[in-house]
């Protein structure tokens, strides 16, 4: 898919079942967040979406997003609303025209494994990230979860060298920005692809390579 192929839309918003909208594809790789708020203990979805302005509306969560050929593409999954940031089915906020869809790829990734072993899994480096952090990147936090050490002893990420205050600039070539980016575009991967990471340590730049490991062990 390109920017600008059209896209169909199918759900039904509002109780409204077999809706049909259409539209384009506004952007790609679009890293957003969405179902739950920071610091209330809800959930929340990293995903690395497609952006659509086909109109998208509570209850579409879901439904395919079809290309002109009649693939599905994508799942409806979230809707960024006039006031209150990007939701997944909350409220009763209507489309502005930005709405977002799971890759199928990743989509499909996550049913196999669901068929397969009953669970799934994602991707992790095994690093815990400063959220707070308002500069460019995102860094390494100075201590992990509950004290623990901020790089997992023997993770993807401490095999490949990182350490405490590096600040992640790029994977795979691509520029991330925050916390939130790096997970978004960590997760768009399988576990054991290999990620090239670009981070920044006491003024110097270095490139290290690693293998992600499994949110499942």
């Amino acid at each position: 898919m390109q920017v600008g192929d059209p896209v169909v839309a199918i759900g039904a918003p509002f109780d409204l079942a077999g809706t049909v909208t259409s539209g384009i594809i506004s952007a790609k790789q679009r890293p957003i967040t969405a179902g739950g708020e920071k610091g209330d203990g809800s959930d929340v979805s990293y995903v690395d979406a497609l952006q659509t302005d086909a109109p998208i509306n509570p209850g579409n969560s879901g439904g395919p997003l079809l290309d002109s050929q009649a693939r599905v593409i994508g799942i409806n999954s979230a809707i960024r609303s006039a006031d209150s940031g990007s939701d997944l089915d909350s409220g009763q906020a209507g489309s502005i025209g930005l709405g977002f869809a799971i890759p199928i790829n990743q989509g499909k990734r996550v049913a196999e494994e669901l068929i397969n072993t009953g669970k799934a899994t994602h991707p992790v480096i095994g690093i815990t990230l400063d959220m707070d952090y308002t500069g460019d990147g995102a860094r390494v936090a100075a201590e992990g979860s509950e004290g623990g050490p901020p790089v997992t002893v023997g993770g993807p990420g401490a095999k490949a060298g990182i350490k405490a205050g590096d600040v992640i600039t790029r994977v795979d070539g691509q520029r991330v920005h925050s916390g939130e980016e790096l997970i978004v575009k960590t997760r768009a991967h399988r576990p054991g692809d290999r990620l090239e990471l670009v981070l920044e340590r006491a003024g110097k730049e270095r490139t290290v390579s690693l293998v992600l490991g499994s949110s499942g062990g």
